[in-house]
Formats: structure tokens, sequence, C-alpha cells
């Protein structure tokens, strides 16, 4: 063999080599991550061969899958009540991927997910048969929900405080998965994601927004839990008008003939007063305000239910003035409406939060277990005396102050309003707030929370009482009813 044709055979030998190492690489170490990339349109093809698994409410399930006429796409996802249950289930398009209980679950709901392989399906890669996700939600009160909601702008959440179950979660305006769930439904999601109204956010668990006055329940907390203020009824050190130190600026009452001047805890709630919550925030110290808001919720970024609420914020770094704002829920304080349902949750517990969750188990086909949440983590927020006093002040809120349109026949009701500032200068229609929780003749109780962001009225009908506290009332009924 002569010196060229030498090097030419290394040459084509190290080729095959490469060839070899690259085919391996592919098809061994990258295998996984190609297959589960979201342009890999095969594993699309494959997740739609056969009908998907269910997302079920209280037995029944709200989703479907039918057969599609013709293209790759073997079945097509489909909705029951699909506008109803949108901020539940989420959507599962063959184009725009999925989201919500259908993105989080979809391996099993197409049944990729390992846990659902016999051994034969292990060694031929065949799918098993999909896995269904069965919810906490209660059809009755999830309804009462959407339906008092309207064509409101808002959300709305509602807990069982006793086992964290979240029993209904409502976002309006709301959508129709079952229109962006096929191959050719551009125009839909054109619509959808053009809409200014933004009806694919989630409002009750993505958008946190200024809570406004309902946090003054995370500041009257930590001040009994501080031992800042004995009780709900002793007076506070509480000038009205009130200016923070630092500046002249008057943090004003909203009732301008509110008994607020050194008014009690109680009498606060009832009346919103903001000197009492700003004075407070100062006196105890953003640290300390902070830290109980820390307790109930505020600033984890992890909050799972299983769905990823966005982060609550209590903000840190701020002088005297803004730390004031922030005792009224303003300032850079946002929440979601889970995380105000939380505060209401913990208060009518005994001071206990139960993790919040929205699904209580996940399934095989023959309805064997795979997943289960029945028995969340616990924390206790506040201690019972705390929750007990809160609960109080929050009753006084309904029977004789601003929360009126809360009230139940026969039901012990406590609750809180807000409207919070919206827009430079508070330009824009407020956001209107009201959280409460509500408990029958045999101690079922309910926890909700309800944001108004918009309802057409003018801005001098726009308050928590108003507007959110007949949607939180209606919520509350049917939970107990």
């Amino acid at each position: 063999m002569n010196k060229t044709i030498r090097r030419a055979s290394v040459f084509s030998l190290l080729l095959i080599l490469a060839l070899l190492v690259r085919v391996t690489w592919v098809q061994g170490y990258k295998a996984e991550a190609l297959a589960d990339d979201k342009h890999n349109r095969r594993t699309t093809i494959a997740k739609y061969a056969q009908p998907l698994g269910n997302i079920i409410v209280a037995g029944e399930a709200v989703t479907g899958s039918k057969r599609t006429d013709s293209g790759d796409f073997a079945y097509q996802r489909t909705y029951e009540n699909g506008e109803l249950y949108s901020a539940v289930t989420g959507f599962s398009s063959q184009v725009f991927g999925a989201t919500q209980l259908e993105g989080i679950y979809q391996d099993v709901l197409d049944g990729s997910d390992s846990r659902l392989s016999n051994p034969l399906g292990l060694i031929t890669g065949e799918r098993a048969d999909p896995g269904n996700v069965l919810t906490t939600i209660d059809p009755v009160v999830q309804k009462a929900a959407y339906e008092a909601l309207g064509n409101k702008k808002g959300a709305a959440v509602a807990l069982d405080p006793d086992t964290g179950k979240i029993l209904a979660m409502a976002s309006t305006p709301s959508y129709d998965p079952s229109k962006i769930a096929g191959s050719t439904d551009g125009d839909a999601w054109q619509q959808l994601t053009e809409d200014e109204d933004k009806p694919l956010v989630n409002r009750a668990l993505r958008q946190p927004l200024p809570p406004g006055s309902t946090f003054k329940l995370v500041v009257a907390a930590a001040a009994l839990e501080d031992g800042l203020y004995a009780s709900v009824d002793t007076p506070t050190d509480s000038p009205d008008p009130y200016s923070p130190p630092g500046t002249s600026r008057v943090l004003e009452n909203e009732n301008k003939s509110a008994p607020c001047e050194n008014a009690t805890l109680r009498t606060a709630l009832q009346f919103s007063c903001n000197n009492v919550f700003g004075k407070l925030a100062v006196d105890l110290d953003e640290d300390k305000v902070r830290a109980t808001a820390e307790e109930f919720g505020f600033n984890d970024d992890k909050l799972d239910v299983p769905v990823r609420a966005a982060k609550s914020i209590y903000p840190s770094g701020m002088d005297q003035p803004s730390t004031a704002y922030s005792g009224i829920g303003q300032f850079e304080v946002t929440a979601t409406p889970l995380q105000i349902a939380m505060v209401s949750a913990a208060i009518a517990n005994g001071g206990e939060l139960k993790a919040p969750h929205m699904v209580s188990e996940v399934t095989d086909a023959d309805g064997n277990t795979l997943q289960s949440f029945e028995d969340p983590e616990s924390e206790q927020i506040v201690s019972a005396s705390t929750a007990e006093q809160l609960s109080s002040a929050m009753r006084t809120v309904v029977e004789d102050g601003t929360g009126s349109n809360a009230r139940i026949s026969g039901m012990e009701v406590g609750g809180k309003t807000g409207t919070a500032q919206h827009g430079v200068g508070n330009s824009k229609t407020p956001y209107a707030w009201f959280t409460s929780y509500a408990k029958d003749g045999n101690g079922k109780t309910v926890a909700v929370a309800v944001i108004i962001e918009d309802s057409g009225a003018a801005r001098s009908e726009v308050s928590g009482n108003g507007l959110a506290a007949p949607v939180a009332q209606k919520m509350m009924e049917a939970a107990l009813r």
C-alpha cells in the first residue's frame, strides 16, 4: 500500500469513527432532550395518537378528546364548560403547547409517564393507557364564582381552611380552551393573545396587584404577635391626621368622619383607618411586618398548587413614609387573590395554614393512585389567640362595618374590604378587593378572596364592599349551603 492510499484510508477511518461517535451521542445522550424538544413534531403527533386522560371535577371529566377528520393528529383535546374551568385546566393545544394542569401533568395525561408503563411497554416503547388528574374543585362554588364575576375583569379563589383544598378558582374574562386546541386555530390564538384584557392570564394565580386594605390584616397580626398591643380592643397611639416621619404628606382616611383617632384594631379594621395601620407599620418597622407577611406566604417564589403562583411581594429597603404606605397595602406591596385567601384561611383556622392545593390525586387508567395530596403540609402562622382576635374583628367588619354585603343569614362571616390605588397618582380606576371567611353551624368553614380590576362602574362607585363582597358572599354561601 502506497503512502497516499494509506493516508486516505486512515482519514476515512477517522471520518467513520467521528460519525459513529456522533450517532451514539445523538441516540444516547441527546435522545431524551430531542424527544422532549417542543419543536419535535413527532412527539406531538405521538401525544395525540390516542385519547388523552382527563381532568376530573367532583367525579366528572371536564376534558375529553375527539377524533380528527384529517391531518397528522389522530385526536384533539376538548373541554366541557371550557370558560368555566379554564383557570383550573389551562389548555392543551396541538400547536401552542399546554398550560396549567394540562401542562404539569401532560405525561400522565398522554400516557408517557414512566409510572404508567407495564414491563412490556418499557421494552417496546408503546404508550400506556393515560392517567387522570382529580381536582379539589367544587363545581357549585366554581360556578358561583364565575357567574358572580360575570363580565367584570377580576378573579376569585375559595379555600377550605381545614384541608387547604382550593374549592374554586375563577378568572375573567375567560376563554374556551377548545377553540385553540387544534392545529388550525391560529386566528383564535391571535385574537386571544392580542386582547388587551388578557383572557389567557390566570388572574387568581399569576397577576399580583396592590392588595390595598386587605393587607391590614397582616399588619394587625404583626402588631398582636409582637405584643405592640395586647388585644384588638386596646386603643392604639394613632393621631388623625397622621403624617409619617420624613414627610408632611397626610395619610388620609376615606371616611373622614370615622372614629380613627387612637382607634382600637377592631375599630380600625371596621372603618379601615389608614392612619392606624400606616403608623403601625412604622412603629413595628418594615422587618417585623415583612416577617409576618412572609409567614403568610409573601415573597415565596415557589408556591405551587401545583400550578406555580406568581410571587406576592412585601418589599425591603423602604424609608419610613414608604413603610407607612406599605402598611395599607400600597407602595410596592403586591398580592395574588390566592395569597389574600391564604391570609383569611389561616385566621379562620386558628392561625394554622394548610398548604393550598387544587389536585387531590393523580391516578392511572384503572384508578390506582400515582400521587396523593390528601395530607398537605401545614404551618402555625400566628397564635390561636391572635387568630381568634382577628377573626372576631373581621366579624365586626361584616356585621357593623364596611363589609356588610358579605352577610349570610344564619352563618358566622368575617371579612375585610380593600380599595387599592391604580396608576400614577391613582389616575386609573382603583382595584376593589374583598377577603373573608364563613362558618356554618357545624363548623364547616370556607375562606375566599376576590379582586375586581374593572367593572365598568364609575370611579365613585368602586369599593370592595360594593363590587367584590357580593361575589365573595355568593361563593361562601355556595360552599356552605
